[in-house]
């Protein structure tokens, strides 16, 4: 036994991702389907990812999606009343459930081996032909518009919804709002016609891993899809164009005693050349928990944040996001956000030691197989690869591009990407006791925006629209 810690030696981790081509399968109607037997547990696990999203809503129609989703599980079949499909699934002990998101819908179905037979029917006919219940839509209208009134009671809801305004731009389809207006003019045929127009196989990819035989489940799966049409006009692709709002600051006032700050911008998609760099960045900076720079400095150092983090989304239909955020007390928020772009500042400007360097990447490395721990959760991994098309070589690949990454990249990839005069801060609380500061530290929000200061109202939670 080592005397210390530091002193214990580990084997290198010899591991191999498995391939998709191995579990890929396209069935005669068209659909791609990522198969694997795991006989773990007596279940089957079934997981659609559908070419639909709330992208697809007219105008006029905001939160179609949402209750469509939401409708396809809760509102019955052709043949069975919502209560009706409600029970046959209890008895079987199977968990069904689907949703409709920004750039795609889901469906998923869990149940017992043995009941696979009969509830893989169910599965399919509630996806083919939904009754959409009349009573169970005006239910979910009733909900929504209830849930509609708690918009602007939290700020951790207003800080995520103004955050994708100030990066996406008013007009982006992800910030299309629900309002009372379009959920009232929502009826049973608008749900109908928007399922038909992407729920078909042909259109679906499927993630299917559990106890059973590999070919029998691939004659299953023809024989439960086989007499589903699926000649239909394809589905348009994602919008990829954004109208970001101009970078300064933005502040909205919500009297609560800790204030809440988001800095950054949009940034890249996942196949640019810098995706690599950009990933290690991101850890050293804020995205590593405890080991990170932006966490050091405002919890471990100043005590000024529970919380403190950066994040870096890729983007994959249309650009992604950089986000350095915090809570903190209202009179320190200021001089919190001073230390966040302190940190910006630090690691556009001086190169990373390769130890920090060293530590990322050993982490993004070693805890590569988490990606593939279960057949479950690998056959999902290959089943969203194939919804959006990305590059086959990107797992084999993947550790390699992150031990190729180097001080330098991760510096010029700082320089090229955290742009100061490209940023955008939001600032959600109490505006008066936040510009008072802490009396300790010259620090000013205005300031560091460059004066660029501009005062969002709330907006109404049922319009979604500012004071006229």
């Amino acid at each position: 036994i080592p005397s210390h810690p530091d002193k214990l030696t580990f084997k290198p981790i010899v591991y191999e991702p498995p391939k998709a081509g191995d579990y890929r399968v396209v069935l005669k109607n068209g659909m791609v389907v990522f198969i694997a037997e795991d006989n773990t547990l007596p279940l089957v696990n079934i997981a659609l990812t559908v070419r639909s999203g709330k992208y697809l809503e007219p105008a006029g129609k905001e939160g179609l999606a949402d209750l469509t989703g939401a409708l396809l599980r809760r509102g019955g079949t052709k043949n069975l009343s919502a209560e009706e499909l409600d029970e046959k699934l209890d008895l079987l002990a199977a968990q069904v459930s689907t949703g409709i998101g920004d750039t795609s819908g889901s469906a998923t179905l869990n149940c017992l081996a043995d009941n696979l037979d009969e509830a893989l029917a169910l599965f399919v006919e509630m996806l083919r032909e939904p009754r959409f219940q009349d009573d169970r839509l005006r239910l979910s209208k009733e909900q929504t518009l209830q849930e509609m009134k708690k918009r602007n009671d939290d700020s951790a809801d207003i800080e995520s919804r103004e955050w994708n305004v100030l990066l996406y731009g008013e007009d982006h389809f992800t910030n299309r709002f629900a309002t009372e207006a379009s959920i009232a003019s929502i009826g049973r045929d608008d749900l109908l016609a928007f399922h038909r127009r992407a729920f078909h196989p042909a259109n679906m990819v499927a993630a299917v891993s559990g106890a059973f035989p590999r070919e029998e489940m691939i004659r299953k799966l023809e024989a439960a899809f086989a007499s589903w049409p699926f000649e239909r006009p394809p589905v348009p692709a994602v919008p990829s164009e954004i109208a970001p709002l101009t970078p300064g600051l933005y502040c909205i006032e919500k009297d609560v005693n800790q204030g809440r700050v988001s800095i950054g911008l949009p940034t890249v998609q996942r196949e640019h050349p810098d995706a690599f760099a950009l990933t290690v960045m991101n850890e050293i900076l804020g995205g590593s928990g405890f080991t990170s720079r932006i966490m050091k400095t405002v919890r471990s150092d100043e005590g000024l944040a529970y919380s403190a983090f950066s994040s870096l989304a890729l983007g994959v239909e249309y650009p992604g996001r950089f986000q350095a955020a915090f809570q903190s007390k209202s009179r320190s928020g200021a001089y919190a956000a001073q230390l966040v772009l302190e940190e910006v500042r630090k690691i556009r400007e001086t190169p990373v030691s390769p130890a920090e360097l060293d530590t990322i990447k050993k982490s993004l490395i070693e805890t590569f197989p988490s990606n593939f721990e279960s057949k479950a959760r690998a056959m999902a991994a290959f089943a969203w690869d194939e919804y959006t098309k990305r590059d086959a070589a990107y797992w084999s690949t993947y550790r390699d591009r992150i031990r190729a990454v180097s001080v330098e990249d991760v510096q010029r990839a700082a320089r090229a990407h955290l742009l100061p005069e490209k940023l955008r801060m939001l600032v959600v609380g109490n505006q008066k006791e936040i510009d008072l500061g802490d009396g300790k530290h010259e620090a000013s929000l205005a300031t560091l925006a460059g004066g660029k200061v501009t005062v969002l109202p709330l907006r109404d939670p049922m319009t979604m629209k500012g004071p006229q």
